[in-house]
């Protein structure tokens, strides 16, 4: 006679109908499906993270790119910083443009025989939206010099008439 009578709590008719609904599911809980979200969100949140790293990556290897260039027109121009009237930065100019970056400025300081340039870089692989600008980069070099020995700066050493010995 138990099946003729219905539930007598509330938790039997919570149980009867959760079994209904499983019935009817064709075996399957509630819950089903809920994995193919869960992985799902799990790709785009993978998939954001992996373009914030390439972005990273563009930014930080265009800053390196400008800095390279800058170091080697700032050298170019001051090996040409005492030969040419320019100061040598038509030959940095030339160097930046042959590392794929573009000098933005280039300045001769005759008093301390030094070539200050500048040079900059665009970020590429970001989308429009993203953009961060020219990657930029300043570099500062100066003539190379023979070195300058005690006896000849006057601090010490060999006085300059006597001769080594060998």
């Amino acid at each position: 006679m138990a099946g003729l009578t219905g539930p007598r709590t509330a938790a039997e008719w919570v149980a009867r109908a959760r079994a209904a609904r499983v019935a009817a599911a064709g075996g399957r809980g509630p819950d089903a499906g809920s994995a193919t979200v869960w992985l799902l969100a799990l790709a785009m949140l993978g998939t954001a993270v992996f373009a914030a790293t390439i972005a990273v990556g563009s930014v930080v290897a265009a800053r390196h790119r400008a800095e390279s260039a800058a170091d080697l027109a700032a050298l170019a121009a001051a090996d040409r910083l005492l030969l040419d009237a320019d100061g040598g930065c038509a030959r940095a100019a030339g160097i930046a443009d042959a590392q794929g970056a573009d000098l933005v400025s280039c300045a001769v300081d005759r008093s301390a025989d030094a070539v200050e340039v500048v040079a900059e870089v665009r970020v590429g692989g970001l989308p429009a939206r993203l953009s961060v600008g020219p990657a930029r980069a300043r570099a500062r070099a100066g003539p190379v010099r023979a070195p300058v020995t005690a006896a000849e700066d006057g601090l010490g050493g060999a006085p300059s008439g006597a001769a080594a010995a060998s």
